[in-house]
């Protein structure tokens, strides 16, 4: 695992995108999966900002969405299916059937799982995964368990996912269940980027990055990815060097 320590969320954007945009020049045909949320935002949007600027052509790219909430229809705002046709597809102008997201409101969502593992099977695998960090360390929705192993799946969502959740809604909306990739993808991924901002993150930061390997800490999982990347604010960071 690298650590890269920026000066600022906006140097962390600019990092992360650079690597985007790095790995799209030298395969145009890249499978990229991207997380929806508040710290990759900016991330996507100076991502399309050069891509316009340079000419860099997203098109040929395939996408893979992390995760969705179950439940919650793809028009709503807090989805992750309208967060990430809002900054990412639109402004790349990516056509549909280069897109694949989970169906939130899929009757059968074991079958939604399998139809996404295949997909991901089927275009060689991922090139690169741009993640976040829950505050209770988890990675798209593998929230803290008692085992790391998993590829796509249904889970019950923990205590602090739901209450930070709501963020994303204009109103409180119930949210339970959450359909999502599992770690085992983030580990066969070719490369991994995970982005973490402000001092609410320090805490679980430090759990991932210094204290042991556990599914407890879902996060800390990537420091078994041979070609991961952990992309931090100073704020972020301000926990690293502290003994507990």
């Amino acid at each position: 695992m690298q650590l890269h320590i920026c000066e600022n969320y906006d140097a962390l954007s600019a990092q992360a995108a650079a690597e985007v945009i790095e790995l799209v020049k030298r395969k145009p045909d890249a499978v990229l999966c991207l997380a929806s949320g508040d710290t990759p935002k900016l991330t996507y949007s100076v991502m399309a900002k050069i891509a316009t600027d340079q000419n860099v052509d997203f098109k040929r790219c395939t996408f893979i969405g992390l995760d969705e909430w179950m439940g919650i229809s793809p028009d709503n705002e807090g989805s992750c299916h309208y967060f990430l046709h809002h900054y990412v597809f639109k402004p790349l102008n990516i056509s549909n059937d280069h897109i694949h997201l989970f169906d939130g409101l899929s009757a059968n969502p074991e079958e939604e799982c399998r139809k996404m593992d295949k997909i991901i099977s089927d275009t060689g695998g991922i090139d690169l995964m741009v993640v976040g960090i829950g505050m209770n360390g988890h990675i798209g929705f593998n929230e803290p368990a008692e085992s790391f192993g998993q590829y796509s799946r249904v889970v019950d969502l923990g205590e602090s996912t739901k209450l930070v959740g709501q963020k994303y809604f204009q109103q409180q909306t119930s949210l339970t269940t959450g359909i999502t990739l599992g770690l085992n993808h983030l580990l066969e991924s070719k490369k991994a980027i995970l982005v973490a901002n402000g001092s609410k993150k320090a805490d679980i930061i430090r759990k991932a990055v210094k204290e042991k390997i556990t599914p407890h800490v879902p996060a800390s999982i990537l420091r078994n990815h041979s070609n991961s990347h952990v992309i931090l604010d100073r704020a972020a960071a301000s926990m690293l060097n502290q003994e507990r």
